[in-house]
């Protein structure tokens, strides 16, 4: 089988999209409105097609970011929508466009590589480590006082979808600034992905609300949620789905979390996407009664391993060499200091590039990545010295799939 990989251009970025498309139902007569929140906001010449003769049997595409690492933004590509046909599967189809795609992201200068992955084991091959965690919760409003009064002053509003983009874009910037794995969201972003609420997108749930917390007028917190109503012999079996709160303040946090579990006629309060160090497992008075669920979050590739080591910041003074291996980006295959050189100088420590990828955002210490078999120790107390140097005081955090 011969397959061409292309860049994907007008009506071919739709037919990009139909790969990953036919596993989530959405190839037909709907793509177009479907992938709507996509392609509105792909930027020109970012989607990659795998043809095999006139045919698209496979397609990946990159969103362009800031993200948020230690230290500050940098430029990371999103990548998303990757899919072949399961007419296609095990015929190196995957790795073709995973090549392109890195070799167009390096071309760029972008250093890191960014993705959500619907199964984990693909990626790793590809350099991609697993990043940060996240939690879902799921808790009763009967259980779920707080276990020291809310100390708040400020007032919530409801707000209409389409006047909520200031408020919301003011509370998410504050915040993403300062957060690991949190990425710039454009206004056409905005529009085209969370102030957007389609009813197939619903699955059955209420409509999208949004509430706004504010001080003096000031918009410190929000929350993005549906109000799914319902009644089981007499007694409420409403569930509040909360599908994006954000706090510029630690008060701001528990506020717009009491306002959530606090709603009337609903019996449960369910979100997913939460940091790891989320307030809310140290706010509520039974934390077991959140039903708190740990699962896989962001995967991180650093597509120039120089450039994303001189763009973080570390915790403590210090140098390490560390002896990257990454046999999918030869140029990567090196020792670096951690202001980015290249260098001949012996190792401290061995890794290959996806445990680096793992540590990357402080999601995973390398202690932990040591213990399992993923850094050797080449220096004595390396493995302690890196852990110092690469501490971060917020859990990785990134609220949205994309």
């Amino acid at each position: 089988m011969t397959v061409e990989i292309r860049v994907a251009e007008g009506d071919d970025v739709l037919r990009a999209l139909a790969p990953i498309g036919h596993y989530f139902g959405s190839a037909g007569p709907l793509a177009a409105e479907r992938w709507q929140n996509v392609t509105s906001v792909l930027p020109e010449g970012r989607t990659l097609a795998a043809l095999e003769g006139d045919v698209i049997v496979g397609g990946a595409g990159a969103f362009g970011f800031d993200l948020t690492i230690p230290g500050g933004p940098v430029p990371a590509a999103g990548v998303t929508v990757v899919g072949v046909l399961p007419t296609h599967r095990r015929r190196g189809v995957m790795r073709e466009l995973m090549r392109a795609q890195l070799d167009a992201v390096h071309e760029r200068g972008e250093p890191l590589a960014v993705l959500w992955a619907s199964e984990g084991g693909i990626y790793g091959r590809f350099g991609y480590g697993l990043a940060s965690l996240t939690g879902d919760v799921d808790i009763q409003r009967a259980h779920a006082a707080y276990a020291r009064p809310l100390e708040w002053s400020g007032e919530a509003r409801l707000v209409p979808l389409d006047e909520a983009l200031g408020p919301l874009q003011a509370v998410y910037d504050r915040v993403a600034a300062e957060t690991p794995g949190m990425f710039s969201r454009s206004r056409e972003w905005w529009r085209a992905r969370l102030l957007v609420d389609p009813e197939w997108r619903r699955f059955g749930g209420g409509e999208k609300a949004c509430t706004v917390l504010e001080v003096d007028g000031r918009p410190e917190a929000y929350a993005l949620y549906r109000v799914n109503f319902g009644f089981e012999d007499g007694v409420s079996a409403g569930v509040t789905h909360v599908i994006e709160a954000v706090g510029a303040s630690p008060a701001a946090t528990a506020a717009v979390w009491r306002f959530l579990l606090d709603v009337d006629w609903m019996d449960r309060v369910k979100a997913s996407l939460l940091p790891l160090d989320h307030p809310l497992l140290l706010l509520v008075e039974d934390v077991p009664r959140l039903g708190f669920r740990v699962g896989d979050g962001v995967w991180v590739r650093l597509v120039d391993v120089g450039a994303a080591l001189a763009a973080r910041s570390y915790a403590a003074e210090g140098d390490l060499v560390l002896a990257v291996g990454d046999g999918f980006c030869p140029w990567n295959d090196a020792r670096f200091t951690l202001d980015g050189s290249k260098t001949t100088a012996p190792a401290d420590l061995r890794l290959d590039v996806d445990a680096l990828g793992s540590a990357f955002l402080g999601g995973f210490t390398v202690g932990q990545l040591a213990r399992a078999g993923r850094v050797k120790e080449l220096t004595a107390g390396a493995v302690e010295r890196a852990d110092a140097l690469f501490r971060t005081e917020r859990a990785p955090w990134t609220p949205e799939i994309f």
